[in-house]
């Protein structure tokens, strides 16, 4: 079988990760796989051995997401738009996959709708269509306006199969953050969390009783950095580690290091995984990717969620959380350099959570449902 999965990330990396996670399932179940990828490169995610095309990338403006940002920082036109539009059609063209995977859209990536559709229309003109599905996560930005929820339900009514919605409906439903229509009811697959396989204790275990300090693979996190910062100054009896990502992480490393700190500071590093397991505590964002590798790990977690430009998706599934043992969240407006040592004091000493009711296996099921929809043998 043939699988097409088209994802644009705007801000952080967590769509293209869990796109390769859900390509990799796909490829050790024998099918043929193309990632055609829309956002900004991600060296710190392993693509080896996973066919990835690259269109022009684009990056939102901030938490603007209506303003697209080309690598020389200008607003993209509608020319360096066709030139995507033309590669994605290509490759569509090219490939006439048997499945094809639109990450997020029609639920959000509405400043790229041109372009999706383009790709739809030109998906159900091939002579054998394929079967298209929508994938999302747990926890979606919820629409600002009815009107946003009836438009997709028109686009999946009018051009999708199915809608992989990658949770555990006993943790977390759709209808939590999304409208749930009657059509779009009975479109829904549950898939389960979409996680790679544990990833095991660090070879080096060089990060033993550390504090990992993340803010996923954009350009944001700034103010969770320099709090922690400052509170390693106050909290001599761990090691503290900053892991910063995005495509500007040199420069703002170098800032950071411009504030008196035993912390060290370091670009994203695609170990992290590994880091998690036998780290002390982790301070982080409240990302999908991150909070399934908080659950895997059990690592004592302190969540401070993204919540600029009025983002509710990680304070929702943030507030999920915070019930289990070992976990705290802390408003970035609460933020402050003794409230984290509290937090971090709290979830050190806090029982380890056990998460075995929970489903990880969404790539698996994913492709079992994928399968099952193009009428193909596992």
């Amino acid at each position: 079988m043939k699988v097409m999965i088209v994802v644009t990330h705007l801000l952080g990396t967590g769509h293209l990760s869990r796109a390769l996670t859900l390509g990799r399932g796909f490829q050790a179940a024998g099918d043929q796989v193309q990632i055609v990828s829309g956002g900004f490169p991600a060296p710190q995610l392993k693509t080896q051995g996973l066919p990835v095309l690259q269109l022009p990338p684009l990056r939102s403006d901030g938490v603007n997401f209506t303003q697209l940002l080309t690598p020389a920082g200008q607003l993209a036109d509608a020319g360096y738009h066709q030139t995507r539009q033309t590669a994605l059609c290509a490759a569509l063209q090219q490939m006439r996959p048997d499945v094809l995977i639109t990450e997020l859209y029609p639920f959000g990536r509405r400043a790229l709708r041109q372009e999706f559709k383009a790709l739809l229309q030109a998906a159900k003109s091939l002579p054998n269509p394929p079967k298209i599905l929508a994938s999302i996560r747990d926890i979606l930005a919820p629409p600002s306006k009815p009107e946003k929820a009836t438009k997709a339900d028109a686009v999946i009514d009018a051009f999708y199969d199915g809608v992989l919605v990658h949770s555990d409906p006993q943790a977390t439903r759709l209808e939590v953050s999304w409208p749930v229509s009657q059509m779009l009811a009975g479109k829904l697959r549950y898939t389960g969390y979409v996680a790679p396989p544990l990833a095991g204790p660090h070879p080096k275990a060089e990060d033993s009783d550390e504090i990992l300090v993340s803010a996923g693979g954009g350009n944001v996190g700034d103010e969770i950095y320099r709090c922690a910062l400052e509170a390693a100054n106050l909290m001599p009896g761990h090691r503290w580690r900053l892991l910063v990502g995005g495509s500007d992480a040199q420069t703002r490393i170098a800032e950071l290091r411009q504030i008196p700190s035993p912390a060290v500071i370091e670009a994203a590093r695609p170990d992290f995984r590994q880091m998690l397991s036998h780290a002390a505590a982790s301070v982080s964002m409240c990302g999908y990717n991150t909070a399934l590798d908080l659950l895997q790990a059990n690592t004592p977690a302190v969540l401070v969620p993204f919540d600029a430009g009025r983002e509710v998706e990680q304070s929702l599934r943030a507030t999920s959380l915070a019930p289990l043992p070992g976990f705290r969240c802390l408003r970035s407006a609460d933020l402050t350099p003794h409230r984290l040592i509290a937090a971090l004091e709290e979830v050190i000493v806090a029982p380890r959570r056990s998460v075995s009711d929970l489903k990880f296996d969404g790539a698996s099921r994913t492709v079992e449902i994928a399968r099952e929809l193009a009428g193909a043998q596992l």
